[in-house]
């Protein structure tokens, strides 16, 4: 790729070490951002790859004006910096993360007396933060826990030292219904209840088993001093642990702090999950969908989520389980892949998460919208295939003989991405013999499209030929014959590795084997081949059939025509009794048949 003198001044200076640069179009608009463990290795590439390469990157380095950059000391640093500046300025050419909701937190306030509640905003006093949660029900089922377990203030008094001596407040109705033990006019004491806001802290972290311990040693106490009324409320206490904790999905007591990310990614989306265990139990989930514009790579992906994850839920975890090993390195933290065991278990978890996640937004799309969801794959279909219009009617043609014998051909019809069957069509190969498929693709191509010019029908946006360059060439033959060529697109496709020919270019393309483009043009020529097969067995089978009863000297293919119709196959001719056959086709031929079976 070709630099100006400015960007090659720029680059020359760029220093060795780790850092974020910034790309700006010639408006002085960031237009991307991205991080790298050598920024002078990492920019220059940019400027040497061959332009064939990658469509994307070179439309955008051909807008580059100039070049910023900020140094820092660590890959993790850059791969922070990076995501926040993604996140502030929303470069065009950047992977843009579409998941932009404000999620609650479970606020534990920092006061005396501290109150516990969910907010959707973070204000830096000093109060813990515990979150976000992605899932309301999921933090609304930890708040209730709470309330169930613990009797908390729930007003917004200042409850000073000298307010409570001095008796400013009165008890309200939550303490006369058993909600609260009134802090206020000092009926418990701040020591009691900062050991419930630590039980309390345990809890939302996720520490189920280190409450239920404590209350545990509290019960066998009460029952060796005999407070059995304590004890019952105690208990009543651990059963509600119990039952929450088995409302979460539990994998392995063993596994404590890890976090669990799996990926899933098509042409135009990446999708990833993340998943929070401590003690065995999955205590958060979430899924981002993410937007590509450079083509970038899954582990790109994966490593920009989860550093964005990791900070928006507030993650130390030690440990991180991945599908596949992670280049950039995080300080303190240690990347597994498991091959078996709970933790392969969890990773696949996450995995039936993202996967069912996107399918779901499908499915989503397609309900709302079913017209926009067609029209984002025609308009992906003339992208890739580099058409002039959307693909809405596409005609697809398959060969089919048996050791050239009984040669026949298929057309099937798709018309906005869905099969059209009314418009299925068989073809008899006349003119051909011999097994020739570029000679037999030759012949139904002219037919076809004769017959179209003839009677005025509309032309398919797209012809797909069931062949490589051998049978498009036959093809085209035809299309020139009818001053077609040009006027309709036309590829082939070759089975063996499914490339796409183009006329005139000896080099195949291949497409992304995900992409709904590839897709459709596969059950396009899939539907050509069985619609085909299926033809071709019959005719095959006839033929057989005829062909046993034509052997006979002295019997017409209308004699034997008029026997198959009466008796339906070959067989039964052959069993039924000569004055049978008489019947049906006369004396002098029921005793040919007869006698030829005879000596058989």
């Amino acid at each position: 790729m070709e630099k100006t003198e400015h960007i090659d001044t720029i680059i020359r200076a760029l220093p060795d070490n780790p850092g974020v640069y910034q790309y700006f179009d010639a408006e002085g608009k960031i237009i991307y951002v991205g991080k790298a463990k050598n920024l002078k290795k990492r920019v220059s590439s940019y400027f040497n790859k061959d332009q064939s390469e990658n469509g994307k990157t070179q439309i955008l380095v051909r807008k580059i004006a100039d070049i910023k950059y900020i140094v820092v000391d660590t890959e993790i640093d850059a791969l922070l910096l990076e995501n926040n500046l993604i996140k502030k300025y929303q470069p065009r050419y950047n992977v843009l993360l579409k998941d932009d909701k404000t999620y609650p937190w479970i606020c534990i306030k920092n006061e005396r007396f501290p109150r516990v509640f969910s907010t959707r905003i973070l204000i830096k006093d000093g109060s813990s933060y515990y979150g976000p949660y992605a899932s309301l029900k999921l933090m609304n089922m930890v708040l209730e826990l709470i309330r169930q377990l613990f009797k908390l203030r729930n007003c917004n008094f200042n409850l000073t030292e000298s307010n409570i001596q001095g008796r400013k407040f009165k008890v309200c109705l939550e303490y006369h219904i058993g909600n609260c033990k009134a802090p206020c006019v000092g009926k418990e004491s701040e020591d009691d209840y900062n050991e419930t806001i630590a039980s309390i802290n345990e809890i939302v972290k996720g520490n189920i088993n280190t409450v239920s311990k404590h209350l545990k040693g509290l019960l066998q106490e009460y029952v060796n001093e005999m407070e059995f009324e304590k004890a019952h409320i105690v208990k009543e206490k651990i059963d509600l642990l119990e039952k929450y904790q088995s409302k979460s999905t539990v994998v392995s007591p063993s596994i404590t702090n890890v976090d669990v990310f799996s990926i899933l990614t098509d042409e135009k989306n990446g999708y990833v999950n993340f998943l929070k265990v401590v003690n065995g139990s999955v205590i958060q989930g979430h899924t981002i969908e993410m937007k590509k514009k450079l083509d970038e790579s899954d582990e790109e992906l994966l490593t920009l989520s989860i550093a964005e994850l990791r900070e928006r839920f507030s993650s130390d975890s030690r440990e991180i389980i991945v599908p596949f090993a992670i280049d950039t390195e995080f300080p303190n933290v240690e990347f597994h892949i498991p091959q078996r065991g709970d933790k392969k278990h969890l990773l696949e978890l996450s995995q039936r998460n993202v996967e069912y996640y996107r399918r779901e937004k499908i499915k989503q799309e397609n309900l709302v919208d079913p017209e926009r969801h067609t029209k984002r794959i025609l308009e992906q279909m003339k992208k890739d295939l580099h058409l002039t219009e959307e693909p809405r009617h596409i005609e697809c043609f398959d060969n089919s003989n048996f050791q050239g014998a009984y040669p026949v051909a298929a057309m099937t019809v798709f018309k906005d991405t869905k099969p059209s069957k009314k418009d299925y069509r068989h073809f008899n190969i006349k003119t051909v013999e011999g097994p020739d498929d570029f000679a037999s693709m030759e012949e139904i191509i002219y037919r076809r499209y004769k017959r179209v010019m003839d009677e005025k029908q509309s032309m398919p946006q797209l012809i797909v030929i069931d062949g490589g360059k051998g049978q498009l060439s036959s093809a085209l033959e035809s299309l020139d014959k009818l001053g077609l060529r040009g006027k309709v697109a036309i590829i082939g496709i070759a089975k063996r590795l499914e490339e796409i020919y183009f006329p005139g270019d000896s080099i195949p393309m291949y497409l992304d084997k995900r992409s709904e483009t590839l897709k459709i043009i596969q059950q396009i020529r899939d539907e050509a081949h069985r619609f085909g097969i299926t033809h071709h067995r019959s005719k095959r089978d006839k033929g057989t059939l005829k062909t046993e009863l034509t052997e006979i000297k002295g019997i017409s293919n209308t004699t034997a025509n008029k026997l198959l119709s009466h008796f339906k196959s070959v067989k039964k001719v052959k069993e039924v009794t000569e004055a049978e056959l008489a019947e049906v086709i006369g004396k002098a031929k029921a005793k040919v048949i007869a006698e030829f079976y005879k000596e058989k």
